[in-house]
């Protein structure tokens, strides 16, 4: 008897993610968030047609926003509804976790960025960084240690 294959729900797939994040900036820390999205938002992301290189997360009224993020519509989703592909996204956070982002946000040098966008168990996420902006000096340090990481990486391997 034949086995029934489970539907790919996309668990753990990513989308989009945003690779400049971890030049320009610290790390701090990092939070999952669900997304309200409207149905061809959902079809542009299955299609993997987003970007997250320039947006930023802004916290308004105790609710977290996701601005400047890229969705492309595709041409065959909807007929009848006007895509806004730069349109501000609500971001679904518990209210512990928001309470936490305010208050480090409003201490000095704070900001919240998207680091990437995946699916899991069917629903689209997003990775949020606690971030502190690098200066010239921090950002030419860490390519410095990444390329010995590199350059170890390559002695090793020949023994």
């Amino acid at each position: 008897m034949a086995t029934k294959k489970k539907k790919d729900s996309g668990g753990g797939s990513t989308i989009a993610q945003n690779r400049q994040a971890s030049h320009e900036y610290f790390i701090e820390d990092r939070y999952e968030a669900g997304l309200v999205l409207l149905g061809w938002e959902l079809k542009s992301l299955r299609a993997m047609r987003a970007q997250l290189k320039e947006s930023y997360v802004i916290l308004k009224n105790g609710e977290a926003w996701l601005l400047g993020a890229h969705f492309s519509p595709l041409s065959s989703a909807s007929t009848h509804v006007v895509p806004d592909p730069l349109r501000t996204r609500k971001l679904l956070l518990h209210r512990r976790e928001l309470s936490t982002l305010i208050g480090s946000v409003e201490r000095k040098g704070y900001t919240l960025i998207p680091l990437s966008l995946y699916w899991k168990k069917g629903r689209a996420k997003l990775e949020i960084g606690l971030a502190r902006g690098k200066q010239l000096h921090d950002k030419r340090a860490s390519e410095k240690d990444k390329d010995w990481q590199r350059e170890k990486q390559r002695v090793m391997r020949r023994g």
